[in-house]
C-alpha cells in the first residue's frame, strides 16, 4: 500500500446535493420543493405569530407590563458580607455613606443588607436596612452592635 492507494471509507464521505442544476442534476427545476405554495418560497416557513388559526402564543399569555416578569415594586438591596468589613478600624460605625465611600455599594440608591460570609474579628457599629441572622450573630460575638434604620 502507498500513500497514493489511501482513500477513506466507502460511506464517510457524501457530495453535496447541487439543487437547481438542472434535469440531468435530479434536483432541478423546483430544487426538489414541490411547487407554489409556501414552503417553495425563499425565506420560507412563515412568522412565528402564525399558527394556522390558533391563537398566537405570545397572545395567549396574560399581560405582563414592564421589564419582563420581575414585579415592578421590589426592592433591590446592596449586599455587603462581613469579609468585605473587615478593612474597617475597631470600633468604628459602618453606615450607607461610609460603605459608599469604601466603594461597597452597587448602586447608591439602594439600601444596603449586610450577609454572613467570612469571619469579623473587630468590633463594628452597623447602621443598615438589612442583616441575617448569621451575620447578626457574628457581630455580636465581635463586641460589636446593629441597628437597623429605616
Amino acid at each position: 500500500m502507498k500513500v497514493h492507494d489511501l482513500m477513506p471509507n466507502t460511506g464517510a464521505k457524501k457530495n453535496r446535493k447541487r439543487v437547481g442544476h438542472g434535469p440531468g442534476a435530479g434536483q432541478g427545476k423546483t430544487s426538489g420543493k414541490g411547487t407554489k405554495g409556501q414552503n417553495s418560497r425563499s425565506g420560507q416557513g412563515g412568522h412565528t405569530y402564525h399558527q394556522g388559526g390558533n391563537l398566537p402564543f405570545y397572545r395567549r399569555l396574560p399581560f405582563m407590563r414592564g421589564e419582563g416578569f420581575t414585579p415592578p415594586n421590589q426592592v433591590e438591596y446592596n449586599e455587603v458580607n462581613l469579609d468585605q468589613l473587615a478593612r474597617f478600624e475597631a470600633g468604628s460605625e459602618i453606615t450607607h455613606a461610609v460603605l459608599a465611600e469604601a466603594r461597597l455599594l452597587h448602586k447608591d440608591c439602594n439600601p444596603v443588607a449586610i450577609l454572613g460570609r467570612g469571619e469579623i474579628t473587630v468590633p463594628l457599629t452597623l447602621k443598615v436596612h438589612r442583616i441575617t441572622k448569621s451575620a447578626r450573630e457574628k457581630v455580636e460575638a465581635a463586641g460589636g452592635k446593629v441597628e437597623l434604620v429605616a
